[in-house]
């Protein structure tokens, strides 16, 4: 038997089954807090943990896994032959990586420029795909941080919208890791306006999707509007460099 199916008959490492329930918990409560009952998707992220860690996520239930490296994801990949997971890619995309990219991700939630958008449809068009993306915004201006400045944010909108093989799902933005996470309520804020902002630029209901939020303020980004949350530590613990 291989490890896929043993993990899946035994129902994998009972920590990981805990902290997912926890964070399952934190996330309903966010939502109930400010009365939202639309669905929010739990991504996890498993940068540096083990696949044997994965596959124990995914036996407790787990359904959208988030890779920040194109090769570590691949690896993980190969033990998942029967694609029970959807995979985001929400790390830096490099234009030498985007061939794989389209071809082995669901999600790519970190476009931010136009260069990179019409790499992203020219590999797409090559294999007859249309690639789903995220176009992440460097709502806090960080220099250490990726992503498109909220100036260029309605230029690459514009030619988003004329790319065949490029379809925009919404926005994506990282907070600074603040101290106390209420700080990064007025960058959530933001890009939330961002995010209602777009929804005119493309076809209705093309973009229902605003990523925000990781382990240490995913709730203040719930309570801001965020649908999809990166978590990876209060899953799987402190990651192994």
């Amino acid at each position: 038997m291989d490890t896929y199916k043993f993990f899946f008959m035994t129902g994998g490492n009972c920590l990981i089954r805990e902290n997912l329930e926890s964070v399952r918990k934190r996330v309903a409560a966010s939502a109930e807090r400010v009365g939202r009952t639309d669905p929010i998707t739990l991504v996890a992220v498993t940068k540096n943990h083990p696949v044997e860690e994965l596959m124990e996520a995914v036996a407790a239930g787990v359904t959208d896994v988030g890779e920040n490296r194109v090769r570590e994801a691949l690896s993980k990949q190969e033990s998942f032959p029967d694609n029970h997971v959807i995979w985001h890619l929400i790390g830096h995309l490099q234009t030498n990586k985007v061939k794989q990219a389209v071809a082995h991700f669901d999600l790519i939630h970190s476009v931010d420029s136009v260069h990179l958008l019409e790499v992203i449809n020219k590999e797409s068009g090559k294999i007859g795909k249309v690639q789903d993306i995220l176009l992440q915004v460097n709502v806090a201006r960080e220099e250490s941080k990726t992503g498109m400045a909220v100036e260029v944010f309605p230029e690459i909108c514009r030619r988003a919208a004329e790319l065949e093989y490029v379809r925009v799902r919404g926005l994506m933005c990282m907070a600074p890791n603040f101290e106390n996470s209420e700080d990064a309520r007025p960058i959530f804020r933001i890009a939330d306006a961002l995010y209602e902002d777009m929804k005119d630029k493309f076809p209705n209901g093309q973009v229902r999707c605003l990523s925000m939020g990781m382990t240490h303020d995913f709730e203040i980004a719930i309570e801001e509007g965020a649908n999809i949350v990166r978590v990876g530590t209060a899953i799987f613990g402190p990651r192994n460099y």
